[in-house]
């Protein structure tokens, strides 16, 4: 698709994007053939350009607690599943609130608060609701929660407690791959959350995961359904076979994959948010998706943290180096910087 262009080709493709241009099946089947190394940073500098139509060089920075590592599911691809025998935790109220005082001051543009389906909080989910509330006295910042599938009522709890984002991740449209990740999970279950959050004033995240079996056609299943939702968030992660977990002994496949489908998403979903992980391959990682289309960085802890993470690449490293002055110090000599909280407020229809 992109072999034969020249920069003002690219530039023009990149336009027809913006001016609405949509990606038919085949298009997307082209685009996930590449593997020419020329091909793929053409396909990169068209996404680069339709970001910064939308958003220059601004980027947006979540910082992220995961405080509960508890789970029921047994989710074949998750380090946390609950047939893994692995040390857990379950942070107290207090130490959370030391997490936010950490934060304090930093260029930090929204809370990331994750856990498992921990029958804890699951069960009562007025804990949780204590959780936001702590976060939202220290640092008043918007809140995602990433507390896996909740049902209405506990959602609406949550969003009158102050929650602005859902993420909730499908991982894959494609049924039978789907029985095989999330094993025992109603895949309809899932989407259902999803779509009465956006009803009741959340923004939503959807993320797909690469490297899990998923061929061509699957994953052009997933980038469909992702899109039937037009969810405000869209990500794609790299899997990392995790140990003691029924995928441990998968191959894993380098980032080509997961940077292909960046750009894919950005040319699908011009003037939506896209992460960069520092969870898959940490700050040099976040240098790769960025300039593949990516506007966000997403996986930020406190320097000196030992919170755990989803991938947790870097989880025997004793320099993590994903805290937040490391990541606006790496953006800017990118030439890219932290955008201010109020273009961040008005893509979440937050009032100041």
């Amino acid at each position: 698709m992109f072999n034969s262009m020249d920069k003002n080709d690219l530039d023009t493709y990149a336009q027809k994007i913006i001016d609405g241009m949509q990606l038919s099946d085949d298009d997307l089947r082209e685009v996930l053939l590449i593997n020419d190394s020329m091909e793929l940073e053409k396909l990169h500098y068209v996404a680069r350009k339709v970001r910064d139509n939308y958003f220059g060089n601004k980027v947006f920075l979540y910082s992220f607690v995961y405080f509960s590592t508890h789970c029921k599911n047994r989710c074949a691809f998750c380090y946390y599943n609950s047939m893994n025998k692995i040390n857990r935790y379950r942070l107290e109220l207090e130490d959370i609130r030391n997490i936010c005082r950490q934060l304090k001051g930093e260029q930090i543009h929204m809370v990331d608060l994750t856990m498992g389906e921990d029958p804890y909080f699951h069960e009562e989910p007025s804990r949780f609701t204590e959780v936001i509330d702590i976060v939202k006295e220290e640092l008043g910042l918007p809140i995602m929660v990433s507390p896996g599938v909740m049902d209405d009522k506990t959602l609406e709890m949550l969003r009158g407690h102050g929650a602005n984002f859902l993420a909730l991740y499908q991982e894959t449209y494609d049924k039978e791959l789907y029985k095989k990740l999330r094993v025992g999970q109603s895949f309809s279950e899932r989407i259902h959350a999803r779509e009465f959050a956006q009803k009741i004033g959340y923004c939503v995240e959807d993320g797909l995961l690469t490297g899990v079996g998923n061929d061509i056609e699957s994953t052009i299943i997933s980038l469909k359904g992702m899109a039937k939702d037009n969810p405000q968030m869209v990500r794609v992660m790299t899997f990392i076979p995790q140990e003691g977990t029924p995928l441990e002994k998968t191959v894993q496949e380098s980032n080509l994959s997961e940077l292909k489908i960046i750009s894919v998403l950005r040319l699908m979903f011009p003037d939506r948010l896209i992460p960069a992980s520092l969870d898959v391959e940490g700050i040099e990682g976040m240098v790769y998706r960025l300039n593949a289309g990516a506007n966000v960085v997403t996986s930020i802890i406190p320097s000196d943290s030992s919170l755990e993470g989803v991938a947790n690449y870097d989880r025997k490293h004793e320099e993590r180096k994903r805290d937040p002055k490391s990541v606006v110090e790496k953006l800017r000599s990118m030439g890219m910087e932290p955008a201010a909280q109020s273009d961040f407020n008005k893509i979440l229809g937050v009032v100041a």
